[in-house]
């Protein structure tokens, strides 16, 4: 996975699940607050961003500490370059 398309991808996944316009999706913007998810709607953003990464997270307590759009990317990058390591 190129650390780089990570954004790309996940902004993709707020735009075709969330029907959020791709210009709201910065990175400091706030997942809850800003582009208005909810509790269930993370369970579909879980769900999707483990089908388009190939990564598990349901069981990670990673997850809970993710406030933006930022985080979100840096925390599928980390999952990334764990999966990489644990590979080697």
């Amino acid at each position: 996975m190129d650390k780089n398309d990570v954004p790309r991808i996940i902004n993709q996944v707020f735009v075709e699940s969330f029907e959020i316009d791709l210009k709201e999706l910065t990175p400091e913007k706030k997942i809850f607050e800003e582009l208005g998810l909810d509790s269930l709607d993370i369970v579909d953003l879980v769900v999707a961003i483990q089908k388009k990464f190939n990564v598990k997270i349901r069981d990670d307590e990673r997850i809970r500490a993710i406030r933006t759009l930022q985080d979100l990317y840096d925390y599928v990058i980390l999952l990334g370059t764990e999966m990489s390591a644990s590979h080697q």
